[in-house]
């Protein structure tokens, strides 16, 4: 079985430059890790990176090691544990750094949970800015008892959460039980799954979702840099 690749952290981003930004600031970065089953160019993913530069945020997306042998085998491959993954967040950040920059971690679910996993480490040392989670796996579907929260309870790294209401990692009934830190926001999307999809028969759709958490995660982002 061939070996997972560790990425090069200076290659394989896909960049979604920050608009309507004047020459003379810098927009603030944000980087975002894929979920568990599809890359950094998902529809969601793509979406959301388009909707936060259209806001001013300067969006980095890339893959960790497991998910680029997945693309070159052509088949799907199962990611590691979280905190194997920590080490490949780790060098994606310093690569920003090394280029004067202090950026915003965070991902869609898998992602978020690597990010969260090193904030507190990269923002004592005045690495990151902050924390954006979208649609966090606070436990996995079916199986509540089995929180992935313990690292939360004492976060001290600005940090937003987007969720759906209805999530089956973590709905809103569940997460607002949760003594989660007070570093922690959390924006809910109305009816929203994990991706924010909402059923047809609440009247809410799958673009306004993705709308709001756009805005939430740009006026937090853009609040935190000032």
């Amino acid at each position: 079985m061939p070996a997972t690749p560790t990425p090069d952290p200076a290659e394989g981003w896909i960049i979604d430059a920050a608009q309507g930004v004047p020459e003379a600031e810098r927009a603030p970065v944000l980087l975002l890790a894929h979920g568990a089953g599809r890359g950094s160019d998902s529809p969601f993913l793509q979406r959301m990176a388009e909707l936060l530069a259209a806001r001013g945020i300067t969006v980095a997306r890339f893959d960790f090691g497991y998910m680029l042998r997945a693309r070159a085998e052509g088949r799907r491959i199962a990611p590691p544990r979280a905190e194997r993954l920590v080490d490949e967040y780790r060098a994606r950040v310093a690569h920003w750094r090394t280029r004067g920059v202090i950026p915003f971690i965070g991902g869609k679910s898998l992602g978020g949970r690597v990010a969260s996993l090193l904030a507190d480490e990269l923002f004592a040392q005045g690495d990151v800015r902050g924390l954006v989670c979208l649609g966090y796996p606070f436990h996995p579907p079916g199986r509540p008892q089995s929180l992935r929260t313990e690292h939360l309870c004492g976060l001290r790294t600005p940090a937003l959460i987007c969720q759906g209401d209805r999530d089956p990692f973590g709905t809103r009934g569940e997460v607002e039980t949760y003594a989660l830190s007070s570093a922690i926001r959390l924006c809910w999307l109305p009816d929203g799954d994990h991706d924010f999809k909402p059923r047809v028969k609440s009247g809410e759709t799958w673009a306004g979702n993705l709308q709001m958490a756009a805005q939430c995660t740009a006026s937090f982002v853009h609040e935190v840099q000032r």
